[in-house]
């Protein structure tokens, strides 16, 4: 059943998007944890699969650190196909932030992907996923590290913020920040699963 929702659901957005090469979400549809990443950059592209390349490599030590594997998550993107923009020195494109617009367009798409895997806990990637879920400017640095909640088509979902694992890649000093917020993620996970 989930599998013929999520199915029709990309489908939908393909047919939506005909341009732009689209990447759907990838993994377990009946996971407890989903991740909500901002967009696809080049390699993900590529390869057409979120979180490979460079970011992939600190999420697979995220993921160590919370002893999951990519198959016990599902992991999304807020925008679905690759922001870029022409670099003028270099004359190649290169990714940019996605822009409210492309935010909103794709907001019902996240939505029904939600309501459709049911997880016991979204953990945001930075600061597009935190806008597209709350529908506000609400910045990662006031938030990242707290349990919030909210309600997504009649049903209250644990909402988990946290600093995108590429910005740790850019900013070393976010790496500390970025630990003790997994060890919180950690434990709760545990109670919410434990709590069925």
């Amino acid at each position: 059943m989930k599998e013929e929702r999520i199915a029709a659901l990309n489908e939908e957005i393909k047919k939506n998007y005909p341009e732009e090469k689209i990447i759907i979400g990838y993994g377990n549809l009946n996971c407890d944890l989903m991740l909500l990443g901002e967009a696809p950059g080049a390699k993900e592209i590529e390869l057409g699969e979120p979180f490979v390349g460079q970011a992939g490599k600190y999420f697979e030590e995220f993921l160590s650190f919370l002893n999951l594997k990519r198959e016990d998550v599902y992991i999304t993107n807020s925008v679905k196909y690759r922001p870029t923009k022409t670099n003028p020195k270099t004359n190649r494109l290169s990714n940019r932030t996605p822009t409210s617009k492309e935010i909103d367009a794709f907001r019902a798409y996240v939505y029904e992907e939600i309501s459709i895997i049911r997880p016991k806990l979204i953990a945001t990637l930075g600061n597009i996923p935190l806008k597209l879920i709350f529908n506000d400017d609400i910045k990662i640095g006031k938030v990242h590290g707290q349990l919030m909640e909210k309600k997504i088509r009649d049903t209250v979902y644990n909402i988990f913020p946290l600093y995108h694992p590429a910005a740790v890649i850019y900013n070393r000093r976010l790496k500390d920040i970025y630990m003790e917020d997994l060890a919180i993620l950690k434990k709760e996970l545990k109670k919410i699963i434990k709590k069925g």
